[in-house]
């Protein structure tokens, strides 16, 4: 019995295994591929909302409301954690015109803040800068502190 005659059997039944699994990876890929093309796999809407600020000042609640085309805003409820009072607060926010401004934030106080006129999309993820300027009640120094907040808009 000739050597050669015995190998075209095998060679063709793991040449049909191999092909086999390559068209059910194929098909596990492209569905994989589908979903992330649709957004069903975007780890956007897995991560949890948060609002981070450098210490000192905290922030205790926050809310993203969309009312229209560039009729938005970003209110912030924000406590003074740094020791002392701080005066003439204005808190701005990414993709908002308006700014929001307190005369005096005490030391342990907390005021809300609503920066509006922002342009945003109602359901989407807002994922946006803080941008907080204060004055030292104490050595009258001003400073500009910048955070973050990720959430979903209302």
């Amino acid at each position: 019995m000739d050597y050669f005659m015995l190998f075209p059997r095998k060679s063709q039944a793991a040449l049909e295994f191999i092909m086999t699994y390559g068209w059910a990876i194929l098909v596990v890929l492209v569905a994989i591929g589908a979903l992330s093309y649709f957004g069903v796999l975007s780890p956007d809407r897995f991560l949890p909302s948060r609002c981070t600020l450098p210490a000192g000042i905290g922030c205790t609640d926050y809310k993203v409301q969309d009312f229209g085309p560039g009729n938005g805003e970003v209110t912030f409820v924000l406590k003074n954690s740094l020791g002392y009072d701080i005066t003439s607060v204005i808190v701005s926010a990414s993709e908002c015109t308006g700014t929001a401004s307190q005369s005096t934030l005490t030391n342990g106080g907390q005021k809300t803040f609503t920066p509006n006129g922002c342009t945003l999309s109602s359901g989407s993820k807002y994922s946006g800068q803080v941008n907080i300027t204060y004055t030292n009640a104490d050595t009258l120094i001003t400073h500009t502190i910048q955070g973050a907040v990720v959430t979903k808009v209302e």
